[in-house]
């Protein structure tokens, strides 16, 4: 029973939390969330490397000491470490932890000097109007704390990129049944969402007692809701629900059409077949009682008219007229991508040397990666100042690696008035300058709008990075004008970003079409922060499919030459 990458970050990031919170040394804090971000970042699952022996010590930031924590919790599924400091600490505190807007120093500041110590005792301090510390509930930061408060207990969607690695290693259980032709896990997982709620997996059989039962008895499931012939629903260990299907080949295209497109676009479909006499549901296309198609999605789509449609478009957000007027995008691919333009490195909060990120690109199959580390900012001791950046960029002048290209860049800080925390003569140096809130999430619209316009006119950005500054399940996006801001983009020559970090994916699908619209070029960036960092690239460019987006709206896709034409027009 594997335990997945996703649950050992996990685990490092509550441990860092909980040593921050009992006031542990700040560098012990650090290595530690270091850890959980590079095992996050690894495209390989863990528990192989363990099971196989390899020597865990070859990951940035992990030593001796991490490297057995990670075997531990591979072998055990527990942390000594873990478990002493959550006896260590009220598990009240802990569930403060897991609110938003209270990190570890606020939720030791309300028990030190407020006594608050508990959720139900936060929640009777903001209703009696205690000065704690902690924003009011007439901001916009206190309504979302005080939500949070009333919806503990509420199931949250699983993020996409968490949910990979568990239904990758379903579809390899169930295609190792007998007579078990295809698997697919559909629904919002295929359509490229960036949550999930469940899984609905679909198997091709003409034997379904088989699958059936092989699904039932899988070692990662904790319940078996319910068992028939040809479906099942399962919970897992994790506490997610899975829904399995299994229909004949015959049917299975049918089936996986149905299974995939949300409600809108189902019902659109199924009233274009009525149109034609014909009747669509999960079993198949019938004139009559005869079966017309259903074996593939093509042949669904056909029977109606349309070409095939991408998963990831399946939304009812205008794909079907633009299938039967000819003008579907052609999506955006990985192997479109030339380069990455935001990758940290060790010389700000990344792991790993700036050699070491070009040579992982490379092996990711770019050309070209800039270095865009963070601008030192409220005290930030990992950010560089105008000296740090000058020594980089003669660090990234002497490296030299063969085929992969390193441009010199920052990510700064815009300030809540909209400047850039750095002086311009300082910015006038660079390749390019990612701009990026940092703080200010809780501005009112008009006054975040003001702030990304002044940005937008700064004379030396090229990028406005993760634009809605959202943590998905932890902080929702900032609100702001966004056809302003897009405007204001285009007329600057300005691009924006679409930050692949699973917990960002920000711009979201709706705005990243509005931008495709809006003609403002949009920049995929992994934000790697370790050699495994680009292996995020291919969650983002699941969003940027969603959004309708082709290469052609894509600037990392261009070779160097023309990038570099690119970025010198916007200056």
């Amino acid at each position: 029973m594997p335990v997945h990458n996703a649950a050992i970050a996990d685990a490092f990031d509550e441990i860092a939390d909980l040593l921050e919170l009992t006031n542990a040394n700040p560098f012990r804090v650090r290595a530690y969330r270091r850890a959980a971000q590079t095992v996050r970042g690894q495209s390989r699952e863990l528990w192989e490397d363990v099971e196989a022996g390899r020597d865990l010590k070859r990951l940035p930031g992990i030593g001796e000491d991490l490297a057995g924590k990670i075997a531990e919790i591979v072998s055990t599924r527990r942390c000594a470490l873990l478990e002493e400091l959550r006896s260590r600490v009220a598990p009240g505190q802990v569930e403060l932890l897991r609110l938003p807007g209270l990190g570890p120093k606020r939720v030791r500041q309300l028990r030190l000097r407020h006594r608050v110590q508990t959720p139900a005792q936060l929640r009777a301090a903001l209703a009696a109007g205690r000065r704690i510390g902690v924003p009011g509930a007439a901001t916009a930061t206190g309504a979302r704390l005080v939500a949070a408060l009333e919806h503990r207990g509420v199931p949250v969607r699983m993020l996409r990129n968490d949910a990979a690695p568990i239904a990758t290693a379903l579809e390899r259980h169930l295609r190792a049944v007998p007579d078990v032709a295809t698997v697919v896990v559909a629904g919002s997982y295929r359509r490229g969402r960036e949550t999930v709620g469940d899984l609905d997996v679909l198997v091709s059989s003409e034997e379904p007692a088989a699958a059936i039962d092989a699904f039932c008895r899988y070692d990662e499931v904790r319940d078996v809701v319910a068992r028939g012939r040809t479906r099942a629903a399962v919970v897992l260990l994790n506490g997610l629900a899975v829904d399995l299907r299994v229909v004949p080949a015959a049917g299975f295209g049918a089936a996986l059409h149905y299974f995939t497109g949300n409600k809108a676009h189902n019902i659109r479909m199924r009233n274009l077949a009525r149109r034609a006499g014909l009747k669509l549901n999960e079993y198949g296309l019938f004139r009559g009682r005869r079966r017309v198609a259903g074996r593939t999605e093509e042949e669904v789509f056909a029977a109606v008219g349309l070409p095939w449609i991408a998963p990831e478009l399946r939304e009812d957000r205008g794909e079907i007229d633009a299938a039967r007027a000819g003008r579907l995008p052609a999506l955006v691919r990985r192997e479109d991508l030339r380069g990455d333009l935001h990758v940290h490195t060790e010389w700000s909060d990344g792991s790993a040397s700036i050699e070491a990120m070009a040579r992982a690109a490379r092996a990711a199959g770019l050309s070209y990666i800039g270095i865009a580390d963070h601008s030192r900012y409220l005290g930030a001791t990992h950010g560089l100042d105008a000296d740090a950046l000058r020594r980089q960029s003669r660090a990234i002048d002497a490296v030299s690696v063969r085929g992969i290209t390193v441009l010199k860049g920052i990510e700064v800080d815009i300030l809540e008035d909209g400047s850039l925390a750095l002086a311009d003569e300082v910015l006038a140096g660079l390749d390019y300058v990612i701009g990026a809130a940092h703080g200010g999430f809780g501005l009112d619209e008009q006054r975040q709008t003001r702030r990304l316009l002044r940005a937008l006119d700064h004379p030396h950005l090229t990028i406005l990075a993760h634009p809605r500054g959202r943590l998905i399940n932890e902080r929702p996006p900032m609100t702001f004008d966004l056809a302003a801001v897009l405007a204001r983009a285009r007329e600057r020559r300005t691009w924006v970003e679409l930050n692949c970090q699973p917990s960002r994916l920000d711009l979201p699908d709706v705005d990243l079409a509005l931008a495709r619209a809006s003609g403002v070029p949009v920049a995929v960036g992994s934000d790697a922060h370790g050699v495994g960092g680009f292996a995020l690239l291919e969650p983002g460019l699941l969003q940027a499919r969603r959004g309708g987006l082709e290469a052609r709206d894509v600037v990392n896709t261009l070779p160097l030459g023309r990038l570099r034409a690119a970025l010198a027009r916007g200056r």
